[in-house]
């Protein structure tokens, strides 16, 4: 079970600090542009696993200083994801097993169970968030938003983007913080004091705009930029049925979520938060978003999208503007997906036990691929492995090919899996194609947006009814050979090669 082993970071420049003594973090005192030049040094660094970037001298299109300083790449590898979340690489996997518990809790069978699952119990103590008073390190600025150093990714977008705000949004009826919802949706800055909320229709934000639409109401919405890690990561994991974000949040950091009232809004919002946008989604007005370059790495087509007013603009003393860019992989949501691929892996074997292992290529938008190694036993396992996969969260509904193949497999040597592909599959028997599925808007290859074709890829072995051949053995050398030449291995080649 997951426990926390890095101290915790209350706030994001507690958590900056702790990488810059890890040397994962670099200050850049060169005037850097927020106009496309950013994301272009971004691209270049995260391509080489490079550190967290803190700029100094950020500047807008016209020169001008930014107010505060910039911070890109914070979780540009999967390591600082994991520190995010309280741990190292292995510690992720115990992660996933508290996620799983929480999802489906069993009472413990031993008394060796019970203390395992004792971590489990105490992180579910911390579910629950503190109410606190608004923190004195607080201050107010005009509601305006080019007061931020909001960034422009791309040649061809249609404007500034906030790439990485933690929006808050709560049904109607009381302000309870056990019913919010905290999503990553990007946001177009139109004017002074108006931007677009890119919300996708499965989205919790989508859901509780429709319930404030349907009773004619504005709808109170919270956007922080920057946040202790634990609130930002909680933000984008799959929280288990009746887990919120922040109660996530709580369990990840080892500590209650500390919450304080907004000034203008029934809504609270974390803390620990470095900017917060305090405002209102109309439940009628809407404004073409877009096209802004997406994971696809192509420019998305503009939409309508629901416009959020901003009503007040608040930092926390020295803040942070936190910011990222979307392209073609490696970008900051690859990685993330990379890594939070370990966190659902317990999750995915609780459902469908028979998985041993599964990759998501970043190359392939990082979900729109899954190869899955099972330990195959009968007949039809995977068609039920990749039906089970489809239907169990809503990010997989979005993977459009996936490749089952046996545990022998290596699934992350793409060598191996086309392997087993063409030496394993026969096109009319283990081609299995869905047509008028749930996929990413995003995805022009689909003819219709939102509704496209699967397919699976069934790459192993066939055992009992799925053949009427005898499947062959395996080529694979005497072990006391191989052993021999790795022996005598310089006495064939003194000089070494």
């Amino acid at each position: 079970m997951y426990q926390r082993t890095l101290p915790p970071f209350p706030t994001l420049g507690v958590f900056l600090e702790y990488l810059k003594a890890q040397g994962e973090l670099e200050t850049i005192d060169a005037p850097v542009s927020m106009y496309l030049e950013i994301t272009e040094l971004h691209r270049r660094v995260i391509a080489t696993h490079g550190p967290a970037l803190c700029l100094a001298k950020a500047q807008d299109r016209q020169g001008n200083k930014a107010q505060m300083p910039v911070v890109a790449n914070l979780f540009g590898t999967p390591s600082r994801v994991a520190a995010g979340l309280g741990t190292d690489i292995e510690g992720l996997k115990g992660l996933g097993q508290m996620l799983a518990w929480l999802r489906s809790p069993q009472p413990p069978q031993s008394l060796r169970e019970a203390h395992s699952l004792l971590p489990a119990a105490r992180s579910a103590l911390q579910a629950r968030p503190r109410k606190t008073a608004r923190p004195r390190k607080w201050r107010d600025l005009d509601p305006d938003f080019s007061l931020l150093p909001v960034q422009t990714c791309w040649p061809g977008d249609a404007g500034p983007l906030i790439t990485w705000p933690v929006v808050i949004t709560r049904p109607p009826g009381a302000d309870d913080p056990a019913s919010y919802n905290l999503g990553i949706y990007r946001m177009q800055v139109m004017d002074r004091d108006r931007a677009i909320l890119r919300w996708l229709p499965m989205r919790g934000g989508a859901a509780h705009h429709r319930l404030w639409q349907s009773r004619g109401e504005d709808m109170p919405v919270a956007v922080v930029i920057g946040a202790d890690p634990a609130t930002m990561l909680g933000a984008v994991m799959p929280a288990p049925e009746g887990v919120s974000e922040l109660a996530l949040a709580g369990m990840i950091a080892n500590r209650r979520a500390s919450i304080a009232p907004c000034a203008t809004i029934p809504l609270h919002v974390p803390a620990s938060a470095e900017i917060i946008l305090e405002g209102t989604v109309s439940p009628t007005e809407v404004a073409l978003e877009g096209p802004f370059g997406d994971h696809t790495g192509y420019y998305n087509e503009a939409e309508s999208y629901p416009v959020f007013t901003l009503k007040r603009l608040c930092l926390r003393d020295q803040a942070h503007y936190l910011t990222t860019f979307t392209g073609r992989a490696p970008d900051e949501p690859s990685v993330l997906g990379i890594t939070l691929l370990e966190v659902f892996k317990p999750l995915l074997r609780q459902a469908i036990p028979e998985i041993i292992d599964i990759w998501m290529p970043p190359e392939a938008c990082s979900y729109r691929i899954a190869v899955i190694s099972i330990a195959k036993t009968y007949a039809g396992q995977a068609r039920r492995v990749m039906m089970g996969f489809w239907a169990l969260l809503p990010q997989f509904s979005m993977t459009k090919t996936i490749i089952v193949v046996d545990d022998d497999i290596d699934i992350r040597c793409w060598a191996d899996v086309m392997w087993a592909v063409s030496t394993r599959m026969d096109a009319a028997r283990d081609l299995l194609v869905i047509d008028r599925t749930p996929v990413d808007p995003l995805d022009f290859a689909s003819p219709l947006e939102g509704l496209g074709g699967k397919m699976g890829l069934d790459a192993t072995r066939k055992i009992g009814t799925e053949t009427r051949r005898n499947w062959p053995d395996g080529l694979v050398m005497d072990a006391s050979i191989a052993e021999q030449v790795t022996s005598r291995w310089h006495e064939f080649f003194p000089s070494d090669i």
